[in-house]
């Protein structure tokens, strides 16, 4: 089993993954989707929390080996950016989504000084949108985004183009083509409705159900 493979059949064990053809999911962007990815529920399973911790940890220390610092995207990405930075015995920071309204006003969450080169770390990866967002406010505060790793990447055409374009380069553990044919293969997902699980991921905006 492969190392994408092993990181599948974690999340889907603790169901963190949820695939349901027949009544799709509705994500904030108003898209139906088969699919559902809450990775904050692993969180609450320690062997499986380690088991990620680790593969994010051998990502990072591998890809990215100049890092020297990691941000983690608010709020999902925040818990295993810190655990990373923890083993790694790296700094950390973290990213909210706009400034707080009060206080300091900060939309960065801790210590960084220009130069530093940060790598963000992200839950999951759709569209890139949001991830890139943190990208545009690392770098307007001055580090250098070496990189970006990701628990799940739905592997949509638009993100990879995303990433290209901003200068990115990412890893993520898994993806939703290991995932859904893991899912064939543990009988999760009969033949018919891989074809459809297939044919969403190709036009998710479009996608309207079977």
């Amino acid at each position: 089993m492969t190392h994408e493979q092993a990181v599948a059949e974690k999340l889907l064990q603790v169901k963190a993954i949820r695939l349901n053809v027949k009544e799709p999911f509705t994500w904030a962007s108003g898209w139906k989707s088969p699919i559902y990815c809450d990775n904050r529920r692993v969180l609450s399973f320690p062997h499986v929390r380690e088991f990620i911790k680790s593969e994010l940890c051998n990502v990072i220390f591998e890809t990215f080996p100049d890092a020297g610092l990691l941000a983690g995207v608010a709020t999902a990405g925040i818990a295993w950016g810190a655990m990373a930075a923890d083993q790694l015995k790296l700094p950390y920071i973290y990213v909210r989504p706009e400034p707080k309204k009060h206080g300091l006003g900060n939309q960065i969450e801790g210590y960084c000084e220009a130069g530093q080169q940060v790598v963000v770390v992200e839950d999951l990866i759709s569209t890139g949108k949001s991830s890139l967002q943190v990208v545009d406010v690392l770098r307007q505060a001055g580090v250098e985004v070496v990189g970006m790793v990701s628990i799940f990447n739905y592997g949509f055409d638009v993100a990879r183009q995303a990433m290209e374009t901003a200068g990115v380069p990412y890893r993520s553990l898994t993806n939703y083509a290991t995932l859904i044919q893991l899912a064939l293969e543990k009988g999760l997902v009969e033949p018919d409705q891989q074809a459809i699980l297939l044919k969403w991921s190709a036009d998710p905006a479009q996608w309207t159900g079977i």
